[in-house]
């Protein structure tokens, strides 16, 4: 996590996975976000499952999970985790500096540079409703939590924050909240 916490911040909420290693620095209190992963073809495209992405060329961000799945490097080392299925064996990857980078790439048609783009179910559907000529293939490729990070040893917060967090999934509003803000519930995992 980068900055300085000294006083400036209490906890962080940027979609942080909480990996083990990160365990080192951090307390993670509380999932609240499932990251939804997902394949990403050209509208026009004549892939249909994601087994139609063998041998294909697949863009990717840059030193990022995604581009750990499309070469088959991904360890899910989150508390809960499972191990990953690869769904497809992409003939080459891609690496993009910027998700929309490789979106880019992939409307100037299908094949053109790219077959598909692996990336967050969010922000593919955030692109599809900007007119990117996009459609998401199948269902997720994998989901990732982000959970609440804390600065380690402060017990009483770490529970407040879970506390908190339990009971808005208890009654909905993270749901609500999920759905209001993304169109859909990513507060659980699916």
């Amino acid at each position: 996590m980068a900055g300085n916490w000294q006083g400036r911040w209490d906890m962080a909420m940027g979609q942080m996975a909480p990996k083990k290693e990160r365990e080192r620095v951090f307390d993670f209190p509380a999932n609240y976000y499932y990251e939804q992963v997902v394949a990403v073809v050209h509208r026009d495209s004549k892939t249909t499952k994601l087994a139609d992405l063998d041998g294909k060329t697949v863009g990717a961000l840059a030193n990022s999970a995604y581009n750990d799945y499309a070469n088959h490097k991904l360890n899910p080392d989150w508390k809960g985790s499972t191990p990953i299925t690869y769904q497809f064996k992409p003939g080459a990857v891609t690496s993009y500096g910027a998700t929309t980078m490789a979106f880019d790439d992939l409307r100037l048609g299908d094949g053109v540079r790219l077959d598909a783009v692996i990336a967050d179910k969010v922000v593919a559907n955030t692109a599809i409703s900007k007119g990117y000529p996009m459609k998401i293939l199948n269902d997720p490729l994998y989901a990732a939590p982000a959970a609440i990070a804390i600065l380690k040893g402060d017990n009483e917060f770490s529970e407040k924050i879970a506390a908190a967090v339990k009971g808005m999934k208890d009654d909905g509003s993270l749901s609500k909240l999920s759905i209001k803000w993304y169109g859909a519930d990513y507060s659980t995992e699916k």
